[in-house]
């Protein structure tokens, strides 16, 4: 009975105790809480940003200024490599002409245009008649020179027009030594008859009629000379009309279009119909070759006459051509606001072609 009696004080609990074990209880179970509440709040961060083992699981970054911009960067170079090692070539691009700066061109260029080769001296060549083209003696390419035959055309009329010419040449001159055969006739006659009539063997009529018939000879020949004249005349016209049947070359060239063949028509003026040919072939002449070139009027005062030109063909980029502003011409196009310029090229070479694209840098004038 008296351990009982000990095992129940043991028991017992002191009010002083227990207030202060009920304020200490309380205390934990705030301090678990915490702890509790910061656990699941680190394993939920620890889950979204990776922990987690699910297949759909994803790194989240932070957005910020500085990472996009670097992200910019990064894909973009890498876009770049790929570009290149892939064997990709850029397409051209197709640039504005501007001002260049010193720095980058790295001489005196002051100005950059861009313009074509053209030729001082072409010409289409055709016929002064309308006629049948018998044969064409050039092709393209062909180099020709001043006055050589091009094409014929059929000149069977013109030819036998020009022989009756001829004929009638002769015929006036036969008449002009028959007139003069008879006049030297008269001439005798009327010596005679002036002596006769000192001696009164003959009357003053017949020495009247003797002048007479020598001042109408006289007329007669005169008129058969201009006969004479007239039909000479005559033979050259259609001596003319004849050679124009025959297509020369009016200089020195080279053929760049053929635009007739053997049995079409060609006439100097278009018939309206389509099939009658304008002309017979386009002539070059390759020593007239220059370059004209449009300049914004905005920096026309830096080009002047004399100026040293560097040009560049658009097939042959990388020869450098020497030039020289030959004239500025006058006037200003008002559509586009250019004002065109001529520039004549240093040297000559058969690379350079008429039409060709060409661009040029206008270089500082040395002090």
């Amino acid at each position: 009975m008296s351990n009982q009696k000990e095992l129940l004080s043991q028991l017992k609990i002191d009010r002083n105790e227990r207030a202060s074990g009920a304020n200490g209880g309380r205390a934990g179970l705030v301090v678990a809480g915490i702890v509790a509440v910061l656990l699941i709040g680190g394993g939920a961060a620890w889950w979204t940003m990776g922990g987690g083992s699910g297949p759909e699981d994803r790194p989240v970054t932070v957005d910020t200024a500085a990472s996009r911009q670097n992200d910019d960067r990064a894909s973009l170079q890498d876009t770049r490599l790929e570009d290149v090692s892939a064997g990709d070539v850029a397409g051209p691009r197709v640039m504005q002409a501007r001002e260049p700066s010193a720095a980058s061109q790295g001489d005196d260029r002051i100005l950059n245009a861009s313009g074509y080769i053209t030729a001082r001296r072409i010409a289409t060549v055709s016929a002064e008649i309308t006629g049948l083209i018998k044969s064409v003696l050039i092709e393209e390419g062909m180099g020709v020179s001043q006055g050589q035959v091009l094409a014929r055309l059929d000149d069977a009329i013109a030819r036998a027009d020009y022989n009756l010419a001829n004929a009638r040449v002769v015929q006036a001159r036969t008449e002009v030594d028959r007139i003069a055969a008879t006049l030297s006739e008269a001439e005798r006659d009327l010596a005679r008859a002036t002596e006769l009539r000192k001696n009164d063997f003959a009357t003053e009529a017949r020495v009247t009629q003797a002048q007479a018939d020598l001042a109408a000879l006289k007329a007669q020949l005169a008129n058969a000379e201009a006969s004479v004249d007239v039909a000479r005349y005559e033979a050259d016209r259609l001596k003319e009309r004849l050679d124009d049947h025959t297509i020369r070359a009016p200089f020195d060239g080279v053929v760049t279009v053929k635009a007739a063949q053997p049995g079409e028509i060609v006439s100097p003026v278009s018939a309206g119909g389509g099939f009658t040919r304008t002309g017979i072939c386009t002539i070059v002449d390759m020593t007239s070759l220059e370059i004209e070139v449009d300049v914004n009027e905005a920096f026309i005062g830096r080009v002047f006459e004399g100026q040293t030109v560097l040009a560049n063909l658009d097939a042959y980029p990388s020869w450098d051509v020497p030039a020289e502003v030959i004239a500025i011409i006058p006037t200003a196009n008002r559509d586009k606001a250019t004002v065109r310029v001529r520039i004549a090229i240093g040297v000559r070479d058969d690379r350079i072609l008429p039409d060709m694209g060409v661009k040029v840098a206008f270089l500082r004038a040395n002090s």
